[in-house]
């Protein structure tokens, strides 16, 4: 399995699913015109989309990688696409009901090598409901920017509550996103708030269930 981190709540998961097809799945494409950004055209069998806001819904990025269509995914369900399980669990962008930005798909991706979870725009402290669906996660990709979205200090309790073995963090500021996320908080925040020295890596590889390290291990992307 590899993951390449694509700039804002972007990635790409590339790997095998249940019954050994390989799988590409990009979430979360963006505009650039939306971030400030720049955003390559990407391939891709599956694309999941958190919720409808240009810095989060710019499917027109990605084209398919196969002969089969693009499946994009956008709302709450199961689904089960060329053999890899894809789980949607209905959340809010905000911690007021979604009645301030609205609603939020959080994705839980079932690969062979792991179980994974994006939790989009998150904007709020995990429900019980939501900590259930979240149970076994090995892979957290968590927003930590806060103003938008669950700020370092709540990202950590999430993590804390949801115990993966490793943690992406995303939706953070950084120097080339343009004046709408300056208040956002930065990679280093959150490295803070863990209590960790960590530096970003260009991919994560994960060939097996075995190369899982034994702790909560923070890995930061460079996209």
């Amino acid at each position: 399995m590899k993951i390449n981190y694509l700039g804002h709540s972007s990635f790409r998961i590339k790997w095998k699913s249940n019954n050994g097809d390989q799988v590409t799945v990009v979430t979360d494409p963006f505009d650039p015109k939306s971030t400030g950004l720049t955003y390559p055209k990407q391939s891709a069998d599956i694309v999941t989309i958190s919720h409808h806001h240009p810095d989060h819904d710019f499917v027109e990025k990605v084209e398919k990688s196969g002969e089969k269509d693009l499946f994009v995914i956008d709302t709450p369900g199961e689904y089960e696409v060329s053999g890899l399980r894809v789980f949607g669990i209905h959340s809010f962008h905000d911690d007021k009901q979604g009645k301030e930005r609205g609603s939020n798909t959080i994705y839980i991706y079932d690969f062979e090598e792991a179980r994974i979870a994006h939790l989009g725009d998150l904007g709020h402290e995990l429900t019980a409901e939501e900590m259930e669906e979240l149970e076994n996660i090995e892979i957290l990709i968590v927003p930590v920017g806060g103003f938008y979205t669950i700020d370092p200090k709540i990202a950590m309790q999430v993590v804390e509550n949801v115990e993966p073995m490793i943690v992406i963090p995303m939706h953070y500021k950084t120097d080339k996103h343009n004046q709408s996320f300056e208040k956002l908080a930065t990679l280093e925040d959150f490295i803070k708030e863990a209590g960790v020295e960590t530096k970003p890596e260009t991919e994560l590889n994960i060939k097996s269930k075995s190369d899982l390290p034994q702790v909560l291990t923070i890995v930061p992307l460079a996209s």
